[in-house]
C-alpha cells in the first residue's frame, strides 16, 4: 500500500440496519480495486471485513473492520460496522473517526431501525445514501427514496439512478454526467435508456439546485439565471455535501457487482477528505482488540501532525509514556508495515501497555487531549459463574481484557450477593462475551440471573440480653450484654453509655466488632442496615471474660433484637431515564406501572420524549430486552442507583421464603 497525502484520503464509516448488505458493498468494492480475484460472500463466511470466528458462525459483522481501497489515485478507508443494536458501541467509534457516513439501505426493506438510531448518532455528518439489492424481489427505488426523506427529512438528491430492476436490473444510470453503465461486470458505457430520460433530467435539476446552495457565488449564478458549468456542479455539490446541505443517493446490487465501481468514482470525487491541522502529533484510538497472533491491536486515527516511529509519544489520559513498535495498515486481516501515518489516516498500533480505545496519544513534549468517544452504557445485567476451580482463577484477568476490548462491557463485582456480574448491551453481546472467554481465554462460565442486593432493617426500639457463658472444665468463657437497638437514618451507630464498670471499657470494641459482623445477615437472611446499637448494661467474669466472649454474646443480642424490632425487608430503587419516540410515550408509563415504578415526570426532546421514573432494581435487570421488544429497538434508557426503600407483601415474602431455602441448602 503506497504513501498517500491527506488530501488524497477518504474516512467512510458504512453504516446500517443489520441484513442491509454493508458487508457485501464493502467486498464489491474490493473487488473492483483488485485487490480480491472474487467476490467472497458473508453466507460463506469469505468476506474480507467479517473474519472473526464469531462472524462468520453467525453471519453477521459484530466488529469495526477498517478496509482500506486505492481507487483514482485516492485511499478510501471503509469503516464495515456492526448492524445490530447490541453493538452500537462499534458504530460510535467508527463515526468519531470518520469523514462521512455511507448508509446502506435495501431496495426491499427500505428504511429500517437501526438506520434511523444511527442517523441521529452521525448527526453533522456529512451522509451518503446507497440503495442496495435493486437485483431483489420487490426492489423499488422510488418507494425507499420517498421513505428516506419521510423518515429524515433531509434534501435527498439520486446521482445514480437503477436501469430496472429485480431480474430486469441491469445497470445505472450518472445523473450529473448523463452517462449509463452495464451491469454485467464491466461497467462499460451504454446509451441512456428512453423511458429514464426524463427522470435524469429532473434528477439533475435537483442535484444543480444543491450545488448552487454549496457556493454563495454560485448561488447568485444559479438565482440569476445563468448556467452552472460542469466543473462548477461538480465542485458545488462536493461543498453541498461536506456542509450537510445534500443526501446524494446512489444505487446498486453488491452481490451483483452492478455500481460499485461507480460508488467508488463517486465516493473518490465527491467524499470530504480529512482536515489537515499540522502541529505535534496528536492521535484517537477508537478500537482495541487482542489479537491471538499480533496480540494488542490500537487502531487510531491521527487528527493533528503525522506519525511516526521514532515520535515518542504519550498516552495524555492516563499520563504515561508508550513505547511505539511497529506501525500497521490492515486490511481486513491482513496487515503491511508502517513508518509514517500522515493527518487524517487511520492505523493501527500493535502492544502498548496502558493505552485503550478513547485515549489520545500525542507528542510528549506538546501532549494535547483530542474529544474522545461517547460509548453508550450497557444495560443488560446478567451473572457468571466459573464451571470450575481452574475457571475461577483465570475469569478475572480473562474478563478485564474483555472490557479493555469492548466499552460498551463492564465488570462488577457485587460483595453482597457475592456475585461477578457481566453488564451488556444485550442478549446476543453476552452470548458472545460468553463464547469469546472459552474460546479466546479457555474460561468456560455459565450464567445465572443476577441477584437483587436487598437489604432489611428494624422498625422500633427494644432492649435485649445477649449472655454467653460456657464451663467445660478450665478456663470458661463469659460474655454478658444489654444492648438497646433503635432505627436511625445512617447506616450503623454503635454507641455505650455503661455505668459503674458493668461491662469493662477493654471489652467495648469486641461488642462493637461482634455487631459489625453479624450485620451482613439480618433475621430475613439478608444484611442489615439503619440501626443504632446502644451498649448499656451487663456483666463480666474477671477469670473467664474474654474478647470472644464478648463477641459473641454481641452476636446473640443481635439476632434477638432484630428478631423483636419489627424486622422489614429492603429493596434498591433506581432513578431510570428513558428515552423513546413519543408514540411510545403510554406504553413505556403503562410497563412501569406494571413494576411497581413511579413516573416522576416527562420531557420532551423534538421527536423524542424522555421518561423520569423510580422503579426497583429487582425489575430492571432485564429491562434492555424489554425496552427493545416494546420500541422494536428504538428506545434507550439509563439508571443509577436512588435508595432503598420497604418492600412488603406477598413479592417480599417469596424473596424471605427463598433466601431462607438457599442458606438452608447451603
Amino acid at each position: 500500500m503506497k504513501n498517500y497525502q491527506s488530501s488524497q484520503l477518504r474516512n467512510v464509516a458504512v453504516v446500517a440496519h443489520g441484513g442491509s448488505g454493508k458487508t457485501s458493498l464493502v467486498e464489491a468494492m474490493l473487488f473492483n480495486t483488485g485487490t480480491l480475484s472474487r467476490l467472497g460472500r458473508v453466507e460463506d463466511g469469505t468476506t474480507t471485513s467479517d473474519y472473526h470466528p464469531e462472524e462468520t458462525a453467525r453471519k453477521m459483522t459484530i466488529h469495526t473492520s477498517l478496509v482500506p481501497v486505492e481507487w483514482n489515485d485516492t485511499k478510501i478507508n471503509l469503516l464495515d460496522t456492526p448492524g445490530f443494536s447490541d453493538f452500537i458501541g462499534e458504530v460510535k467509534g467508527a463515526l468519531r473517526v470518520a469523514d462521512a457516513a455511507l448508509f446502506a439501505v435495501s431496495a426491499v426493506d427500505g428504511v429500517q431501525v437501526q438506520h434511523e438510531v444511527i442517523w441521529e448518532m452521525a448527526e453533522g455528518l456529512p451522509k451518503i445514501v446507497i440503495i442496495n439489492k435493486m437485483d431483489r424481489e420487490n426492489a423499488n427505488f422510488d418507494k425507499v427514496l420517498d421513505n428516506l426523506k419521510e423518515k429524515f427529512g433531509a434534501n435527498f438528491v439520486p446521482v445514480q439512478i437503477p436501469i430496472g430492476s429485480f431480474n430486469d436490473f441491469s445497470g445505472i444510470v450518472s445523473v450529473m454526467d448523463r452517462k449509463a453503465f452495464s451491469g454485467d461486470g464491466k461497467g462499460k458505457e451504454i446509451p441512456v435508456p428512453g423511458d429514464l430520460e426524463d427522470a435524469v433530467e429532473t434528477y439533475r435539476e435537483s442535484l444543480i439546485e444543491a450545488a448552487a446552495e454549496g457556493d454563495d457565488e454560485l448561488t447568485m449564478k444559479y438565482l440569476e439565471g445563468e448556467e452552472l458549468t460542469p466543473e462548477e456542479i461538480k465542485d458545488g455539490f462536493r461543498k453541498s455535501i461536506a456542509t450537510g446541505k445534500v443526501v446524494p443517493v446512489l444505487a446498486c446490487s453488491a452481490t451483483k457487482n452492478i455500481g460499485a465501481a461507480q460508488i467508488l468514482d463517486f465516493l473518490a470525487y465527491y467524499a470530504p477528505a480529512p482536515q489537515v491541522e499540522e502541529g505535534p502529533m496528536a492521535a484517537l484510538v477508537f478500537k482495541t482488540i487482542a489479537d491471538p497472533y499480533v496480540g494488542k491491536m490500537n487502531f487510531i486515527r491521527v487528527f493533528r501532525g503525522q506519525f511516526k516511529t521514532d515520535t515518542p509519544v504519550v498516552n495524555v489520559k492516563k499520563d504515561k509514556p508508550e513505547k511505539i513498535g511497529q506501525i500497521l495498515y490492515v486490511r481486513g486481516k491482513t496487515t503491511v508495515q508502517t513508518d509514517t501515518v500522515p493527518c487524517g489516516d487511520l492505523a493501527v498500533l500493535v502492544k502498548l501497555q496502558d493505552t485503550g480505545t478513547g485515549d489520545t496519544l500525542a507528542d510528549k513534549d506538546k501532549p494535547m487531549e483530542l474529544e474522545g468517544i461517547s460509548f453508550p452504557a450497557p444495560t443488560l445485567t446478567t451473572a457468571v459463574v466459573p464451571k470450575s476451580k481452574n475457571d475461577e482463577d483465570k475469569l478475572g484477568d480473562a474478563l478485564l481484557k474483555l472490557t479493555d476490548e469492548d466499552p460498551t462491557v463492564k465488570v462488577q463485582k457485587n460483595t453482597e450477593t457475592k456475585q461477578t456480574l457481566l453488564i451488556t448491551m444485550g442478549e446476543a453481546q453476552t452470548q458472545i462475551m460468553v463464547e469469546r472467554l472459552k474460546k479466546k481465554y479457555g474460561v468456560d462460565v455459565v450464567l445465572e440471573e443476577a441477584k437483587v442486593p436487598y437489604r432489611e432493617t428494624i422498625r422500633k426500639k427494644v432492649e435485649v440480653e445477649g449472655k454467653h457463658k460456657k464451663q467445660s472444665g478450665g478456663r470458661g468463657q463469659y460474655g454478658h450484654v444489654w444492648i438497646r437497638f433503635e432505627p436511625t437514618e445512617e447506616h450503623f451507630v454503635f454507641g455505650e453509655e455503661v455505668f459503674g464498670g458493668a461491662v469493662p471499657r477493654n471489652y467495648f470494641p469486641a461488642v462493637e466488632k461482634g455487631l459489625r459482623e453479624a450485620l451482613e445477615e439480618g433475621v430475613l437472611g439478608f444484611p442489615v442496615t439503619g440501626l443504632k446499637a446502644t451498649l448499656y448494661d451487663g456483666s463480666y467474669h474477671p477469670v473467664d471474660s474474654s474478647e470472644m466472649a464478648f463477641k459473641i454474646a454481641a452476636h446473640l443480642a443481635f439476632k434477638k433484637g432484630c428478631d423483636q424490632a419489627s424486622p422489614v425487608l429492603l429493596e434498591p430503587i433506581q432513578n431510570v431515564e428513558v428515552t423513546v419516540p413519543e408514540n411510545f410515550m403510554g406504553d413505556i408509563i403503562s410497563d412501569f406501572n406494571t413494576k411497581r415504578g413511579r413516573v416522576l415526570g416527562t420531557e420532551p426532546l423534538g421527536r423524542l420524549v424522555k421518561i423520569r421514573a423510580q422503579v426497583p432494581l429487582s425489575e430492571m435487570y432485564r429491562y434492555a430486552i424489554d425496552l427493545k421488544s416494546m420500541t422494536q429497538g428504538r428506545g434507550s434508557f439509563t439508571m443509577e442507583f436512588s435508595s432503598y426503600e420497604e418492600f412488603s407483601g406477598r413479592e417480599a415474602e417469596m424473596v424471605i421464603k427463598k433466601a431462607k431455602e438457599e442458606k438452608e441448602a447451603k
